[in-house]
């Protein structure tokens, strides 16, 4: 039914993670093979391509369905649907910045500090004239194809360039000025794919299932016993969703169970236990679906 377009690069592995752990596991004969498949009757073709091309192909109607980066929507200014953000990159679960930067003793502090006639030099060129046309200054944008941040001060004046921690930029002795956007992974649609009934109802299935596993992630349940009378000090230490489901026991007291953040739990465990838990599990969540 649907043909989906994944990224291949940087954020191939994240994704191919991701759909396995979303129970749509994404078969190919070799980790550089771009043709693929995913044993789904939802899903009739999988191709994995460079992220840059595939808001367009998607605009197109080449596939129905796509997942790159919202920098990427921009800068083609491709006529496509959005299914929604995937909170999820390379390196942490924070999106990536498209930022301007210039060398670190530069007096400018933002972009409107820039003189006419900066030569700026971006693996993002037609974004970057149009933030610096917004912004009042008569720039001089080269395309860049890699190592952008190395061409400050000989080639470029600044880089427009992504960054998700800022580390590499830092390291190449520069410093950012100004944010043109802030991007997630992000699922988009071919407008007529959307439109049709039966496609949308197999997108909305699947984000249902993508999403499921990042609501899940940094997330484990929490399984305890309590007497009738700690019921009430337990609950008011236990964290949850929404609330926790409470089920009497046959020989007194209660179970419980609830959803917590994984990052506190070394702190909300010993706290349950003074507050008179006992028995308690703790597991791992693979979905959590609302």
């Amino acid at each position: 039914m649907l043909r989906l377009v994944l990224p291949k690069g940087s954020l191939e592995r994240a994704t191919l993670e991701l759909f396995e752990a979303a129970d749509l596991p994404v078969v190919r004969s070799s980790s550089v093979e771009y043709q693929a498949r995913i044993d789904d009757p939802r899903v009739d073709s999988v191709r994995i391509l460079r992220p840059q091309e595939i808001p367009t192909y998607v605009a197109e109607g080449l596939f129905d369905i796509g997942i790159t980066g919202r920098d990427w929507v921009e800068e083609t200014a491709s006529d496509v649907v959005s299914l929604g953000e995937l909170k999820y990159s390379k390196a942490t679960t924070n999106p990536i910045r498209l930022v301007v930067a210039v060398a670190a003793d530069h007096p400018a502090s933002c972009a409107r500090d820039l003189p006419d006639g900066v030569r700026v030099q971006s693996e993002y060129p037609e974004l970057t004239r149009r933030f610096f046309a917004e912004h009042g200054v008569a720039a001089d944008v080269r395309l860049s194809y890699g190592a952008t941040e190395a061409k400050i001060p000989d080639i470029a004046d600044a880089v427009v360039e992504i960054t998700e921690t800022g580390r590499a930029l830092r390291a190449a002795g520069l410093k950012v000025i100004d944010t043109i956007l802030s991007s997630y992974t992000e699922v988009v649609a071919n407008p007529t794919a959307a439109a049709d009934p039966e496609k949308r109802r197999a997108m909305d299935q699947l984000m249902t299932l993508l999403n499921g596993v990042l609501d899940a992630r940094g997330r484990v349940l929490l399984k305890l016993n309590v007497s009738d009378d700690d019921r009430d000090a337990v609950l008011a230490v236990l964290p949850s969703m929404k609330s926790p489901t409470i089920s009497a026991l046959a020989g007194g007291g209660f179970a419980v169970e609830s959803v917590v953040d994984k990052v506190n739990i070394n702190v909300i465990i010993p706290a349950l236990i003074d507050a008179g838990a006992t028995d308690l599990v703790e597991m791992p969540i693979s979905k959590i679906v609302p």
